[in-house]
């Protein structure tokens, strides 16, 4: 078998999900991606792992002209030269007859993971503009990702420069979870109505107080972790246990306050409690506004201002939201 017959996975346009956001970087992005789908331009996806890179691949793909035909997927990072040189088909003579196969789009999963040969065979068949002009270059629209900083692997040596400016012709950046966390709250009812449904188990509900937990945590393996704590609360059916393992990689703001409820006087106990009870009715209030702040705002009956003086006790003053 030759010509990306074993590239790993090919995705049909249907079996493509995705999870939109509120968030105004969710949404920027969206419509620089409404923009260029239509166009075969390369397009780089740069973001931290688990962000949803691959997420925005597809739908790159399923939005693009060739969108009903299928997304071929090389993971980058399980290649090598000669594993490399088989999929893309190259021949002696560095062309490869099997670009003619048809692909919608290519997609490079964290290209960065490539050797210097196997960058190398790539920039072999990789059109020098917008469209294949030899039989033997990639005819499909390139897609790749990185979750390196690929200026600093150029500088070191690490990636050409040369096929760097070939699949970058629109960088998108994807920002990490910690920076939408107004979209929290929808991803995690997607997630769990999806593993409800693949586990065949009782949906569960998010008490206000997971919420926050949520909201509060800084979710370092960003989407992918938020996904594996609503897996494991659908499994568990104990949302305490699932939550437990992120009080204890970050604290929070509420250990905080227990301490000091423990150590200062009363007066000090009766100002924490008060945090307490402002910060759910706040979060109640932006919930219910898809976090738009002004709306909520409005329906606390304070000025736009003391909320966002608020938000900032909180620790949610660097949450980009709806205004």
């Amino acid at each position: 078998m030759t010509t990306m017959n074993k590239i790993e996975g090919l995705l049909e346009p249907q079996e493509t999900i995705f999870i939109s956001g509120v968030s105004l970087a969710v949404q920027s992005l969206e419509s620089v991606i409404a923009e260029i789908a239509p166009t075969n331009i390369p397009v780089l996806l740069v973001g931290e792992s688990g962000t949803g890179k691959e997420m925005f691949a597809k739908r790159l793909h399923r939005l693009s002209r060739n969108g009903d035909k299928p997304l071929a997927r090389i993971s980058c990072a399980a290649m090598n030269a000669m594993s490399f040189a088989a999929e893309l088909g190259l021949n002696g003579n560095g062309k490869t007859e099997s670009a003619r196969r048809e692909f919608g789009s290519a997609f490079f999963d964290e290209i960065s993971e490539l050797d210097a040969t196997c960058q190398r065979n790539l920039l072999c068949v990789l059109p020098d503009g917008d469209t294949a002009s030899n039989r033997g270059q990639l005819a499909a629209r390139v897609i790749s990702t990185t979750s390196r900083n690929l200026d600093e692997e150029m500088r070191a040596g690490r990636f050409r420069s040369e096929l760097y400016y070939r699949i970058n012709g629109v960088c998108l950046r994807l920002p990490p979870l910690r920076e939408r966390k107004e979209d929290i709250p929808l991803l995690a009812e997607f997630f769990l109505t999806k593993h409800a449904s693949k586990l065949e188990r009782p949906r569960p509900s998010i008490s206000r107080r997971t919420l926050e937990r949520f909201m509060q945590y800084s979710w370092p393996g960003n989407i992918r972790e938020l996904e594996n704590v609503a897996k494991k609360l659908v499994a568990l059916g104990d949302e305490e246990i699932a939550v437990a393992e992120l009080a204890a990689k970050d604290p929070g703001p509420r250990r905080a306050e227990a301490v000091a409820v423990h150590s200062h006087s009363l007066k000090a106990a009766a100002r924490a409690a008060s945090r307490g009870a402002e910060r759910e009715l706040i979060l109640e209030a932006l919930n219910r506004t898809r976090w738009n702040r002004k709306r909520a705002a409005q329906q606390l009956q304070i000025s736009y201002k003391s909320l966002l003086h608020k938000l900032k006790e909180i620790g949610l003053a660097d949450t980009k939201v709806n205004s």
